[in-house]
């Protein structure tokens, strides 16, 4: 299967099965982290090693480890397949919500981890799982080793935006619904890239910062991550372009503090809802000339009540309406009549 952004998994197509192979995102190395075999239902299997994952396909009942796969959930129509949902209390998608409600969905309990009790009881031909490369905090292991079919995502560590809507492709796999994500990523990629076309040539490039301080850390996104992709992408000069990650990089405040008082715009400040909860936080944020111009934007415009934002569900898949909430911001002379979907300004509450 052709791949046009996704770097972190990929799809072969032999006569009579699939093999979906995850690569390893944490060492940067590309190594094989994950393989699955995908053959038909009633089709003969073919000769495989003796620790081969074989799923047969299309899967009939799916569990989820996280409402992130939600959206695809939406995108593909997988309500009749959704079996069970971790931690659905976050969850937004009103589908999902009502199945949950009647009982054709199960919420599945835990915490810190899922219960694996639970998730046994439920049967299911496949398990959609996020892996973060931490045996202390990875739930496949264990899954596996009680005989249960588990497809580790990898989307978050992808480089490019598109590259994490495309792992829609990789969920249709195993459902046999290749044509609709396919149809439904080029629609997403064509109006992602009209969009980017827009700030190509501008000359002015807003500094912008992202993420807030946590734990005596302040995690900022890679200068290869999706976030800073986005913001290159929506016409923004990001402050930690040079890191070279794709994930998260912890930096130290002081470093951070020193850089980040002069940033025109400051996007994602945690858990932040308004310019006074903000400044609660560490007064030294009230320097900041995105906080004393009001320039500071929270993609928390669409959180549930039960804590859930949709960003983390539909955003995911779709970098376009992020992308045009983004150039909205930074230049809004360029995109028109355009109203946020995800972000919201913080004001003061006083």
């Amino acid at each position: 299967m052709d791949l046009r952004y996704a770097e972190n998994f990929s799809i072969e197509e032999f006569e009579s099965y699939r093999i979906v192979t995850v690569r390893n995102p944490w060492r940067g190395s590309g190594e094989t982290l994950f393989q699955y075999t995908l053959v038909p239902v009633g089709a003969e299997l073919p000769e495989l090693s003796a620790d081969a994952r074989i799923i047969r396909t299309p899967v009939k009942r799916l569990a989820v480890l996280g409402t992130v796969y939600l959206a695809h959930v939406e995108a593909l129509d997988l309500y009749q397949e959704l079996i069970g949902v971790a931690h659905a209390r976050y969850a937004s998608d009103r589908k999902t919500l009502q199945q949950l409600k009647n009982g054709h969905t199960k919420s599945i309990p835990g915490k810190g981890s899922i219960d694996i009790e639970v998730v046994l009881s439920l049967q299911p031909d496949l398990i959609l799982a996020s892996a973060v490369g931490d045996p202390q905090h990875d739930a496949h292991p264990l899954l596996e080793r009680t005989g249960q079919s588990v497809a580790v995502t990898a989307g978050y560590m992808e480089k490019h935006p598109l590259g994490r809507a495309e792992w829609l492709k990789y969920t249709a796999a195993f459902f046999g619904k290749d044509a609709m994500a396919k149809a439904l990523f080029d629609e997403i990629e064509d109006r992602y890239e009209k969009l980017s076309a827009l700030t190509e040539w501008i000359e002015y490039r807003p500094t912008v910062l992202a993420n807030a301080p946590f734990a005596g850390a302040w995690h900022v996104p890679g200068g290869k991550s999706f976030t800073a992709r986005a913001i290159d992408d929506a016409g923004g000069r990001y402050l930690f372009q040079s890191l070279d990650s794709s994930g998260g990089v912890p930096v130290d405040l002081e470093k951070v503090f020193f850089q980040a008082v002069d940033a025109d715009f400051w996007i994602h400040p945690g858990q932040a809802r308004s310019l006074t909860e903000l400044e609660s936080m560490d007064r030294r944020f009230v320097e900041f000339r995105a906080f004393k111009n009001g320039k500071v934007y929270n993609n928390s415009k669409l959180i549930g009540h039960g804590g859930g934002n949709e960003v983390w569900e539909r955003g995911v898949l779709r970098p376009d309406e992020t992308l045009a909430d983004l150039i909205a911001i930074f230049h809004p002379e360029l995109i028109g009549q355009h109203e946020l979907v995800y972000y919201e300004r913080l004001l003061s509450d006083r």
